[in-house]
């Protein structure tokens, strides 16, 4: 929690001062702010199974699973929001870091971005698969579902800032409408 109140307070400095981070800067920041790292990690705290302190600890190391899931998460959520967001007093997203940094069109960025949620899932694959052996495989499938949490938020826009979009109709069919069976 800490760690996420302090990339907001360095959002808020860089919005008060106009300041455009360039990618390395902004990404460093944003890979905290998207929020995943905290949700992660506080998703172990409600489990019906012993969770170690070492498991905690490796969990806020940032192993290579969730900062691949940050990475898919931040970029996806900068791809469907930045026009919205820049209407609005709001901090610059990857999308105008990467065009003031290297002078690339958005069509141009998109693909590269595609490029980097592809190999994310790629090292969350990895990560399943050839699992490390210092955590139990029930806490990487709750990082995983996490992760999958954030694919189906942004899968037809921002569907975490837009309460009227398909999110809402996916909440109601699963917890208001009833399912004859």
């Amino acid at each position: 929690m800490k760690k996420l109140v302090r990339t907001f307070m360095r959002e808020a400095q860089w919005l008060d001062a106009g300041y455009t981070p360039n990618c390395e800067e902004y990404m460093k920041n944003a890979l905290v702010s998207c929020g995943y790292m905290m949700t992660a990690t506080t998703s172990l705290v409600d489990i019906d199974k012993f969770i170690s302190r070492e498991t905690f600890e490796w969990m806020i190391n940032v192993p290579l699973i969730v900062q691949a899931i940050s990475v898919i998460n931040r970029i996806t959520c900068d791809m469907t929001g930045h026009e919205v967001e820049q209407q609005r007093a709001h901090i610059p997203s990857i999308i105008e870091c990467y065009m003031k940094e290297y002078g690339a069109s958005k069509e141009e960025i998109y693909i590269e971005f595609q490029k980097e949620i592809t190999n994310a899932w790629k090292d969350i694959n990895n990560t399943l698969i050839f699992r490390p052996t210092e955590v139990p495989m029930f806490v990487l499938e709750r990082v995983l579902y996490c992760a999958c949490m954030m694919d189906t938020l942004y899968q037809e826009g921002d569907g975490y800032t837009n309460s009227k979009g398909n999110v809402k109709n996916m909440i109601n069919f699963l917890l208001v409408e009833s399912i004859d069976v």
